[in-house]
């Protein structure tokens, strides 16, 4: 489960992490009255589960109130990676010295959490190793424990942290550990963490993604849960049961098995296309699931060819191909589909599907090539 940022810094200020004052807006004139209550200059972002949004437009700085209504009104019904944005954020614009990153996550190696610092704030951290190595610094905190204060003071210097600042974002990491233990997190990012001309720190930003298993142990998180219209495939299809992820590209995938949907996703980029969605049916998939697979990746408008890829093994291909037929023969698929079939009743699910409007290969790189081909 994904907050927005400002439901994010909501937890982080309850756990004394200083955050800029802010207010939502869903109207353009909402982000006026936002910034005549806050005071210029603001910032006017973007509201949406995903990452990316200065880059793609989503954060403006408005130094007038007219620039404040203006951005918010190129800012909303703004398409970023997919998602529609539906809400903004004026924030009071901070009186920026320096950027850092401050984040917490797991590190599935070492089976315990890893805190991250790093004097290069603002960029995607997955950036950071390859541009300034150097100022990238971990820290693996006892789960017992906690992350204790010398370990974050050490944090600071490693990562060069200015002198007059290490305490006080040695605190602030402290203190981001843990609301990343009490929330049941996955991940707890500030990016950027800003030292101001003052020499104070606040939360420029704020990401906290809760594992879903525990939301019956945060009923008040579970309650700040929003399914936007672009996630709503997304949450239908954890719903049914099966993974599935929404991606960019033309090509759906549906296939049995995370690790053959993987490599079917790495035959579509080798054959020169783009995935546009990751779905696991699962290892046991009849086919009702596989007839609500298919709809949900049909019901993805840029979607322009699905490839089917499907090893038998608990699941039968002559189910999948039942499924298959199922949604055709209620409406003619909008977009060609490429079936490859192989293992127990494969040759049976092949006789099922021959003659149906659609196009089988023997493997999975001739079907990924296929579908490539007919998505362009």
């Amino acid at each position: 489960m994904k907050l927005h940022e400002f439901q994010a810094k909501q937890v982080l200020a309850r756990a004394g992490i200083a955050v800029p004052e802010g207010r939502v807006a869903y109207t353009p004139a909402e982000a006026d009255a936002a910034a005549i209550a806050l005071g210029l200059p603001v910032v006017v972002k973007a509201q949406v589960h995903v990452g990316g949004r200065g880059k793609a437009g989503g954060v403006k700085l408005a130094k007038t109130h007219a620039e404040a209504q203006a951005h918010a009104e190129a800012i909303l019904g703004m398409d970023i990676k997919g998602f529609t944005v539906e809400k903004v954020y004026v924030e009071k614009a901070a009186k920026i010295a320096k950027e850092l990153y401050l984040g917490v996550t797991l590190d599935r190696d070492r089976r315990r959490p890893v805190v991250m610092l790093s004097t290069v704030g603002g960029m995607e951290i997955e950036e950071v190793p390859a541009a300034k190595p150097e100022n990238i610094a971990r820290g693996w905190p006892n789960p017992l424990l906690g992350l204790l204060g010398y370990e974050a003071r050490a944090l600071c210097f490693d990562a060069g942290v200015p002198a007059k600042q290490r305490d006080a974002v040695a605190e602030v990491a402290r203190r981001l550990y843990d609301v990343y233990v009490a929330t049941d997190a996955m991940t707890l990012e500030i990016n950027p963490l800003f030292i101001q001309e003052d020499g104070t720190v606040v939360a420029g930003d704020a990401k906290l993604d809760i594992d879903d298993n525990a939301l019956y142990r945060q009923p008040d998180l579970a309650q700040l849960k929003e399914v936007a219209k672009d996630e709503a495939a997304e949450e239908e299809s954890r719903k049914l049961g099966f993974s599935f992820v929404q991606l960019d590209g033309s090509v759906g995938i549906i296939g049995n098995g995370a690790g053959l949907v993987m490599s079917t996703l790495d035959a579509v980029k080798n054959a020169g296309g783009s995935a546009a969605n990751f779905l696991d049916v699962g290892g046991g998939a009849k086919e009702a699931v596989v007839k609500a697979a298919l709809e949900i990746v049909l019901a993805n408008p840029r979607v322009k060819s699905v490839m089917i890829n499907i090893f038998g093994g608990i699941t039968r291909c002559d189910e999948v191909a039942k499924g298959i037929l199922a949604v055709i023969a209620r409406e003619t698929p909008r977009v060609p589909l490429v079936i490859r079939l192989s293992g127990t009743a494969a040759a049976e699910g092949r006789r099922i599907l021959a003659g149906a409007p659609l196009v089988s290969r023997a493997t999975m790189d001739d079907a990924a090539a296929e579908a490539v081909r007919l998505a362009r």
